[in-house]
């Protein structure tokens, strides 16, 4: 038996899908309204953390 008849028996379940893309869409939509509204001093600190370990590592 096929999984989509499973699916067929279930009362509803083609809300699940557009549920699933306004989901998507507005946790999308959230995090380029968050990169956009960023600081950017936060974001130059976010990009240098990962050279800041290494020079860290390398005055010790």
């Amino acid at each position: 038996m096929k999984f989509i008849n499973y699916l067929e028996g279930i009362t509803g379940v083609s809300v699940f899908p557009m549920t699933s893309l306004l989901l998507f869409v507005i946790f999308f939509i959230g995090v380029m309204i968050w990169v956009m509204r960023a600081d950017t001093g936060f974001i130059n600190h976010m990009r240098n953390i990962p050279l800041e370990n290494d020079i860290n590592e390398t005055n010790k």
